[in-house]
C-alpha cells in the first residue's frame, strides 16, 4: 500500500509541474532545454531552479547540456532498437499509465467548504496557537563585545533601529543567523534555551535587550519585531491546508478501497 500511496504522490507532484509554465534555458541542435526538462535533476537536493544562485544556475544548464547531448548520441546508436530498451520502455509506460489514472482520480476529488469547517471545529484543539515572538539576535564570545554593541544600538534613533541591529548583527554575530541580520523568525516559548526565550518575550515589540544574555552559545542581543498572543487560527486562514490534507486522505481511500478490491478477483502468487 505504501508503495501505491507513494506512487499516488509522485502523479500528484505532476499536477504541480504541469501547472507551471515551462521556461527554455539553452537549445541544443534546436532541442530546447527547459525548466521543465532539469526540475527532476534538482528535486533530489529538493531545490527550485529558481532558487539557486548564478553561478549554480550555469552549472546546472552546462550539465543539462551534456545530458542532451549524450540522449542524441545514444539515440544515433540505435540502441532503441534492443531488446533491453523494449523491456524498458514497456515498464515505464505501465508506471506512467499508472501514474496518469492517480492523477485523473485525484483530480476528480472535491472537498467542500463545509467538509473543511467540520473538520476544523470537531479538531479545533489542533488549530490553537501558543504565544510566539519574531525576534533577532546578535551573538558574540564576550560580554564587553555584547554591552559594546548594546551601547552602540542605545545611541540609535528609534525609526533607524531594526535597520542598524540587522547591520550589526551581519557584521558582528558568530551565530549562523548572523547572515540573515539575526532573524530567528517566530518561535514559542521553551522553544529556544530558556535565558534566551525568557529575555525574548519579556521585550516590547521595537525593543532590544540593554543587558547581555549568556547562554551555553555566548553572549546575545535580543530585537523583538512582533509578537502574536496566544489563541486559536481563524479558519479562513487554515482551510486550503485543510481541504488539501482532507483531498489526500479521500485519494489515499479511494485507491487501498480500489486495491483491496482488485485483490479479490486477481490471480496472485507470492514467492516469499
Amino acid at each position: 500500500m505504501k508503495k501505491i500511496v507513494a506512487t499516488g504522490l509522485m502523479a500528484v507532484s505532476l499536477i504541480a509541474t504541469q501547472a507551471i509554465a515551462a521556461k527554455v534555458l539553452a537549445k541544443v541542435n534546436g532541442h530546447a532545454i527547459t525548466t521543465e526538462d532539469i526540475a527532476p535533476m534538482l528535486s533530489q537536493i529538493g531545490a527550485r531552479f529558481e532558487q539557486l544562485p548564478p553561478q549554480m544556475k550555469q552549472q546546472v544548464i552546462d550539465k543539462a547540456i551534456e545530458r542532451e547531448l549524450l540522449k542524441e548520441k545514444a539515440e544515433r546508436s540505435g540502441v532503441e532498437k534492443s531488446k533491453e530498451f523494449k523491456e524498458a520502455l514497456a515498464k515505464i509506460k505501465r508506471d506512467l499509465t499508472l501514474q496518469i489514472w492517480m492523477k485523473k482520480k485525484y483530480d476528480s476529488i472535491k472537498v467542500t467548504d463545509k467538509e473543511a469547517k467540520a473538520f476544523y471545529q470537531k479538531n479545533i484543539d489542533k488549530f490553537k496557537r501558543p504565544e510566539l515572538v519574531h525576534a533577532r539576535h546578535i551573538l558574540v564570545k564576550s560580554e564587553k563585545e555584547a554591552q559594546d554593541i548594546i551601547n552602540e544600538l542605545k545611541k540609535t534613533p528609534k525609526n533607524q533601529l531594526k535597520q542598524k541591529f540587522i547591520e550589526l548583527a551581519k557584521t558582528k554575530s558568530v551565530g549562523p543567523s548572523g547572515k540573515r541580520g539575526g532573524d530567528l523568525g517566530f518561535f514559542k516559548k521553551g522553544q529556544m534555551v530558556k535565558p534566551f526565550s525568557d529575555a525574548a518575550f519579556s521585550l516590547k515589540p521595537g525593543t532590544f535587550t540593554t543587558k547581555p544574555v549568556q547562554t551555553q552559545f555566548g553572549y546575545h542581543i535580543i530585537y523583538v519585531e512582533e509578537k502574536k498572543p496566544a489563541g486559536t487560527i481563524p479558519f479562513d486562514q487554515i482551510k486550503d491546508r485543510i481541504k488539501a490534507q482532507l483531498k489526500m486522505k479521500k485519494f489515499q481511500e479511494i485507491v487501498q478501497k480500489e486495491a483491496e478490491k482488485l485483490k479479490k478477483s486477481a490471480k496472485i502468487q507470492k514467492n516469499i
